[in-house]
């Protein structure tokens, strides 16, 4: 899966949050958007990269995703995990310990939704 420029990334999260629609609806949920056809452009990349595709409706293009947002997450965490920590979770939550953005509260929390098999939000 090819990662995703920021703008990109910006423009996929409205994409996920609308579903199916128009350039104007995925506008209206992204902060400081950009002009509309910068967005239409985006829009055309993310189709030719296999993240969305389109069809005419009537005069206007729709778009909906093909690639949902949690097998992105995957791909990317599982890159971002790859690539800066030697592909070690164990890395990953040492380094947000480091960077005191891990509290021993949380850490047990987390160990005990490993251990309970349960996700919480």
């Amino acid at each position: 899966m090819i990662k995703l420029t920021p703008q990109e990334e910006q423009l996929m999260i409205a994409i996920w949050k609308v579903g199916e629609g128009h350039v104007k609806a995925y506008m209206e949920h992204i902060s400081n958007p950009a002009p509309y056809t910068t967005i239409a452009s985006t829009i055309k990349n993310l189709e030719k990269k296999g993240f969305i595709t389109g069809r005419l409706f009537g005069n206007t293009y729709v778009y909906k995703p093909i690639v949902t947002e949690n097998e992105y997450k995957k791909k990317f965490m599982g890159g971002v995990v790859k690539d800066y920590f030697s592909n070690s979770y164990k890395e990953l939550v040492n380094f947000f310990i480091d960077q005191k953005k891990l509290s021993a509260d949380e850490l047990k929390e987390i160990v005990d939704m490993i251990e309970g098999g349960k996700r919480k939000k």
